[in-house]
């Protein structure tokens, strides 16, 4: 089971539910994930986007703020996700704690996230499997690795998501407390949240495809090359046409290692692309879109042309 972010329209909190897996892919630790869920969720419930949600003195029905911050969070600048696969994408960053809190113990969790839109109210939330593994490097500070996990099978993510992302953190240590007994005090459940850490971009994976004609060629004879690009749409799992976009008609000669721009060409509401040019010499032929903030660059495989 992982962690799986919707967004509660009543109050404007973030809520995470757990998201049933196939059963190979569940283990021991899914009910504390979801517990890590419940506590975010009643942490943010009143949150003010501080960076331990509160500064005052907790609630009856919200943990207290940690003495928990972090630093130099590392993230790939761009997660490319097709329509099926998962994407795990690793993770580093400092945290740094105050000497009354026990990393060390086993209910104790840090986890990374990715948000889409504002730290107070995220339209996405992104998180991994697992909860990090920090390793000491003083009294007061350790190094952290984690991931996030995307399945954009599962429905982690709609079309719209596709663009710009903030990083995040949180720990929560639950200091003996069990969820699931009828006695638990969430207010004696340390919780600490910090947005804003670094940017990414969740970006809708592309294809992109060329068949250059005729095969053979006469030298200076037109050549006809046709395509399409397509990119990966999240809400049917399948891959569609990206409309009206710029895309090159490149060349490299036999012999050479580099390509050169002919002409630029726009895909057509199909997503299709056509170009045509003057063929003189035996080589490649491929397009290239150089890629949206939505949309990651792509590059055709060459399709070889015989001039004689």
């Amino acid at each position: 089971m992982r962690i799986r972010a919707t967004v509660v329209a009543a109050s404007g909190a973030l809520a995470l539910s757990a998201l049933a897996l196939p059963a190979a892919q569940a283990d021991d630790a899914a009910a504390s994930r979801a517990d890590v869920a419940d506590i975010r969720e009643a942490a943010h419930a009143d949150s003010s986007g501080d960076t331990a949600f509160s500064t005052s003195a907790a609630a009856a029905d919200e943990p207290y703020a940690m003495d928990v911050t972090f630093s130099n969070f590392k993230i790939a600048s761009a997660i490319k996700v097709g329509t099926t696969n998962r994407v795990t994408v690793p993770v580093t960053y400092t945290m740094t704690h105050g000497a009354d809190v026990d990393i060390t113990a086993g209910d104790f969790f840090t986890d990374p996230y990715i948000y889409k839109g504002s730290f107070d109210s995220p339209d996405n939330v992104l998180m991994g499997d697992e909860s990090a593994t920090c390793t000491a490097t003083s009294s007061t500070t350790a190094t952290c690795k984690g991931t996030i996990d995307v399945y954009p099978a599962y429905g982690d993510l709609i079309n719209a998501d596709a663009g710009s992302w903030k990083g995040g953190a949180m720990a929560i240590t639950f200091n003996g407390q069990d969820p699931s007994s009828g006695s638990f005090d969430i207010s004696q459940v340390g919780y600490a949240d910090q947005g804003d850490l670094a940017s990414t971009k969740v970006q809708r994976y592309s294809r992109l495809t060329v068949n250059a004609s005729p095969e053979p060629l006469y030298k200076g004879k037109t050549l006809t090359a046709t395509g399409k690009l397509t990119r990966a749409n999240w809400e049917t799992n399948t891959y569609k046409g990206y409309t009206n976009q710029p895309v090159r008609l490149q060349f490299r000669k036999v012999g050479t290692s580099t390509y050169t721009t002919v002409k630029t060409v726009y895909s057509d509401s199909y997503g299709n692309v056509k170009a045509t040019a003057t063929a003189n010499y035996d080589g490649y032929w491929r397009f290239r879109f150089e890629g949206t903030s939505t949309t990651p660059a792509v590059s055709a495989t060459g399709d070889y042309v015989d001039v004689r």
